[in-house]
């Protein structure tokens, strides 16, 4: 089994961490496809999480793409160029695949270096709070290689074509400042309290109804791709259903009753 990720549970929040410090959190060695995939789904199958913060252990969050492994052509860069494909497709694709579709709110909680591939995997997440040490880079070109990894879809959808164009095509790195005046991340918070920062927003996140929160995330999904009609499709659907939850009835008797709710998942 691939070191590449940690789970741990804290009530209805899942904590994710990257794990290999001392070499600054790389991915794409074999098996990390796979390791990612499975928390992920262990997570979905758990009806008590309600939410999950993902962050790199160490300084970093993720420097990338692992550099050693395409110097020696090995592991997912190894063989031709048919070998190549197939190690994107069944290996790294297979990280921020299982990361996007994550049916649960996703937080990043970016606490260092998040470049290339790894700055890929934040914008997996659905909000970003980033550590005052945080740096984002989208440094394909200086590798002589193109987004590989969907930051291409994801980051114009993100901050715009314009700016996702002038990070891809000079390579800049930038702080953590100005990725939140891009809107690339929510905020910019001291090291010494992003963890706390981005558990209180999970906490606020799980104290929501699973069966309401889950299907929000996925109308939000949705909602950048589908047609306005589509969406309210979905929506009527989605809702007629959420009617017929005793979460719902929680919800107005709490505000008749003028108290917090109590939402069970039911």
């Amino acid at each position: 089994m691939s070191d590449v990720i940690l789970l741990e549970k804290h009530g209805p929040i899942a904590v994710l961490t990257l794990n290999r410090p001392e070499i600054l959190n790389p991915l794409g060695q074999q098996g990390d496809g796979e390791a990612v995939r499975a928390v992920c789904q262990e997570i979905e199958a758990d009806a008590s999480i309600r939410c999950a913060v993902l962050t790199g252990a160490g300084r970093a969050f993720s420097a990338g793409g692992d550099v050693k492994a395409m110097r020696e052509r090995s592991g997912a860069f190894g063989g031709s160029p048919y070998d190549v494909r197939e190690g994107y497709r069944r290996n790294i694709h297979l990280i921020v695949k299982s990361l996007y579709n994550l049916e649960v709110p996703l937080i990043a909680a970016v606490n260092g270096a998040a470049i290339g591939l790894g700055c890929d995997v934040a914008c997996m997440a659905d909000i970003r709070i980033a550590s005052d040490k945080a740096k984002f880079g989208v440094t394909f070109l200086k590798l002589g290689l193109i987004p590989g990894d969907g930051g291409a879809w994801l980051l114009p959808r993100i901050i715009g074509a314009s700016r996702a164009a002038e990070l891809l095509f000079t390579g800049n790195v930038i702080n953590a400042e100005q990725a939140a005046e891009w809107g690339l991340v929510s905020r910019a918070v001291p090291a010494d309290s992003l963890m706390d920062e981005a558990m209180a927003l999970a906490t606020s996140i799980a104290a929501q109804p699973p069966q309401s929160l889950r299907l929000a995330k996925t109308l939000l999904r949705h909602g950048t791709l589908s047609s306005y009609d589509t969406i309210m499709e979905m929506s009527a659907a989605s809702q007629a259903l959420m009617h017929h939850t005793e979460d719902h009835i929680e919800g107005v008797d709490a505000i008749l009753e003028k108290r917090a709710p109590e939402f069970k998942g039911r």
